[in-house]
């Protein structure tokens, strides 16, 4: 199995979804419970960073490894490496 960027912080990448699973399952019971929508909003929006921040955390593993190590080694994989990155970049900000 090959060794990707955020193998490294494997853990601290499980951990921090954990929470956020948790989070969301604060929204479930908020809504169940009938909560008011703003105090509902404010949560999905801490939901929404702390999902952004782990998918940052990933890219940066993955330009830093993956990206670096197929650019180093030129050639269409690097241009291909480079490219992938470009369309997860822009997919995050579409979010």
């Amino acid at each position: 199995m090959p060794a990707y960027g955020y193998t490294v912080d494997k853990d601290a990448y499980l951990r921090r979804l954990r929470r956020i699973e948790g989070q969301v399952r604060g929204l479930q019971r908020m809504v169940e419970e009938e909560r008011y929508c703003i105090d509902i909003l404010t949560q999905v929006t801490a939901v929404t960073k702390a999902l952004h921040a782990v998918a940052l955390g990933l890219l940066e593993g993955h330009i830093g490894t993956c990206v670096a190590d197929a650019t180093a080694t030129g050639g269409e994989e690097g241009t291909a490496k480079v490219r992938e990155a470009t369309e997860a970049i822009g997919r995050l900000l579409q979010s």
